[in-house]
């Protein structure tokens, strides 16, 4: 069956990076159809919208999107729902992406480009499973008031309903049964409310159909010291918006660059995101620099969680890991950098 992907390059870098995640989709010559829409900065200068209806209403349609990267210093000054991210956080919302799952797998080629020691890293396969649509980026109240004498107040809402913490939860307890077996779950419950009914609503799933895997807690501070001190304890992690925002990004760099890691956004509909991590690079967009690992692992994690072509995700990791290991590197994890378009084609020579 023919399957159709959207492809969002956004922003700076990501069209570099998306033109060599499309040469691997063809590469694969799999029964695969794709078209490309506008979102973030270029839709805004070519719409006015960071997120069109009709980009929308094809991602809703898609068996998979793409997304490259939103973002940039042009558009800083803007109010928060008419700056590119904004079409980042519609596209979770309306598509409703409850499920942000971020892994952080350190390479045997790289394992130098981590910056801790190589025994706390060496074979380091973790994975953040972040609740998405709920949480401080989307509760309400919000906002700045001015409450008189010079003074402001900014708020922001942290809360959750036990549907929206079940949910996700039972989304990192299957994924850790084809993994480790083993769910810490995050929240901070010693001094937030939310995060004590996140912590009673993940122990009572548990209790109820998932004893077959290890669970345990963890205050999010701890876990952040824990990452670092000795991130191989950990498997499978699920937290929400805000916290796994900050150890998602911790956890990346346990791997050396941002530059390596994919990421998806899974929901209740047909479609779901595929996303790298990194952001998008604006001081060095358009110089072919970038390094497109990243994009082109997520195009595996869509092979594998939405196009129903695992053997295409492990054709696509595996000529990563033999790029990787002939010793091709871009700028951000080596030295004798090659081009964006030079570690695509190198990856596509291995497919």
């Amino acid at each position: 069956m023919s399957k159709h992907i959207v492809l969002l390059p956004g922003d700076g870098i990501g069209p570099e990076v998306m033109a060599e995640a499309v040469k691997v989709i063809k590469a694969l010559e799999l029964d695969i159809t794709f078209e490309e829409k506008l979102v973030g900065g270029a839709a805004i200068d070519a719409t006015g919208s960071p997120l069109p209806a009709d980009t929308l209403e094809a991602c809703k349609h898609a068996d998979a999107c793409l997304l490259a990267c939103v973002g940039g210093p042009k558009w800083a000054g803007a109010a928060y729902d008419k700056r590119p991210e904004a079409g980042l956080l519609g596209l979770r919302k309306e598509m409703d992406l409850y499920a942000n799952l971020r892994p952080a797998i350190v390479f045997d080629a790289l394992i130098d480009a981590s910056t801790l020691k190589p025994e706390i890293v060496r074979g380091l396969d973790i994975l953040i499973v972040r609740e998405l649509t709920g949480g401080v980026y989307f509760g309400q109240p919000r906002g700045i008031t001015d409450i008189g004498n010079g003074e402001r107040r900014g708020v922001n809402t942290q809360v959750y309903t036990t549907s929206e913490i079940r949910r996700v939860a039972a989304k990192a307890f299957e994924l850790a049964r084809a993994r480790g077996g083993k769910v810490c779950s995050v929240e901070k419950s010693n001094v937030m409310e939310s995060g004590l009914l996140w912590r009673e609503e993940v122990t009572k799933l548990h209790a109820e159909q998932y004893t077959d895997v290890q669970l345990s807690h963890m205050y999010a501070d701890n876990c952040a010291m824990q990452l670092l001190r000795t991130p191989s304890q950990f498997d499978v992690i699920v937290t929400d918006n805000l916290f796994g925002d900050i150890l998602s990004d911790e956890a990346a760099m346990l791997t050396g660059s941002l530059g390596m890691l994919p990421s998806a956004s899974l929901g209740a509909g047909r479609a779901s995101l595929y996303e790298p991590v990194h952001g998008s690079a604006p001081d060095i967009a358009g110089q072919n620099k970038a390094n497109p690992l990243a994009m082109i692992l997520s195009l595996a994690m869509a092979m594998r969680y939405s196009l129903g072509a695992p053997e295409a995700a492990d054709r696509i990791e595996s000529a990563v890991k033999k790029t990787l290991a002939d010793g091709v590197r871009t700028a951000d994890i080596g030295p004798n950098p090659v081009s964006t378009a030079a570690m695509g084609d190198a990856v596509v020579a291995r497919l």
